[in-house]
């Protein structure tokens, strides 16, 4: 590249500056400031929902793998999960709802679930009957 071309380009880029600053002239810094950040939060509203509203089994196997469960296990514990309709509660806030009900450790609580175990006192602690119906009919697949 040239000289001239990268001083054809500065003048480009300089003239669009110009262009695209004059819809903020106006206005003061606070302003500009506040507009910053509406815009923001209209990129990252979308996402706090999704993250608020929608899980996967690999996060729920991530999640639990930083809690100290080996892959199996987060994989089983998980399983189970996703069969009772419990996956949208985070596998990891049901280990962690068992363990304070039964006041256990962590491992504890895993190691029960994974056996089956525990897993009726999770569904009482979310909710119960309204749980109840979607494991039915999940269990039923």
């Amino acid at each position: 590249m040239t000289h001239e071309s990268n001083t054809s380009k500065d003048l480009e880029q300089k003239r669009k500056f110009e262009e695209r600053r004059k819809k903020f002239a106006h206005m003061s810094e606070q302003e500009i400031e506040n507009r910053f950040w509406m815009l923001l939060d209209g990129i990252v509203d979308p996402l706090v929902r999704l993250s608020n509203d929608y899980t996967s089994p690999s996060v729920e196997r991530s999640v639990l793998l930083r809690m100290g469960f080996n892959s199996v296990e987060a994989a089983e514990i998980v399983e189970g999960c996703e069969k009772r309709g419990l996956l949208g509660k985070g596998a990891g806030h049901v280990v962690l709802k068992l363990a304070r009900e039964k006041n256990i450790d962590i491992k504890t609580a895993g190691s029960e679930l994974i056996e089956g175990r525990g897993f009726d006192e999770v569904m009482r602690i979310f909710g119960g009957e309204k749980l109840s119906v979607n494991v039915t009919n999940k269990l039923n697949r």
